[in-house]
């Protein structure tokens, strides 16, 4: 149920249990996601992590719909990502569905930088998996590609596919400040 009045905390029975964090490539799903669960002191999990497998392999459709049941059937989560192959349990499951809906060019910004960085860094993402600069800058598989062939199609089909989910308690944030807000509006529980 949301509430009501921003003035005053909400009550610990409008507290979301079970949250999804969704929005386009590079949009900070994963950072609003590990952000929420650490203040509510519930587990968080980022949906990449289970589809991406060593060498970039994509996980197994009934191996990655098996994390995510796993995962989701526990009283209280924060969970991240865009997969519709197990949208059914993410969705169908959570009480919050917090969506990142910010404009393309700051995401795109957000997104250049995060690729450059990572790709300089060798940063580890996944199942012993890193980003290649070269690639992701300049190539028609690069998450760049993906960002221009995905964006405007994720802002237009995400209205649709909530309609699906009636029972969700939907957050549009269409710039960072009130995502940060709402943030900032979670107790922070004691670990």
């Amino acid at each position: 149920m949301p509430h009501a009045d921003p003035s005053t905390p909400p009550t610990a029975s409008e507290l979301p249990r079970r949250i999804v964090v969704t929005g386009t490539t590079g949009s900070g799903k994963t950072t609003l996601a590990r952000a929420a669960a650490a203040r509510l002191g519930v587990p968080h999990a980022e949906q990449d992590a289970w589809n991406h497998l060593p060498d970039w392999r994509e996980a197994p459709l009934a191996e990655f719909r098996a994390q995510v049941d796993r995962f989701t059937s526990a009283p209280a989560w924060v969970m991240d990502g865009n997969y519709s192959k197990a949208q059914d349990l993410g969705w169908g499951r959570a009480d919050t569905l917090v969506w990142l809906d910010y404009p393309a060019p700051l995401v795109f910004w957000r997104l250049l930088r995060r690729t450059v960085r990572r790709g300089v860094t060798r940063e580890e993402l996944w199942n012993g998996n890193r980003e290649r600069l070269g690639v992701n800058l300049v190539s028609r598989d690069g998450i760049l590609a993906w960002f221009f062939r995905t964006f405007w199609k994720r802002r237009r089909e995400t209205p649709a596919k909530l309609a699906a989910f009636p029972h969700l308690h939907v957050l549009r944030f269409r710039n960072p400040r009130d995502a940060r807000r709402w943030l900032a509006s979670l107790p922070v529980r004691p670990e």
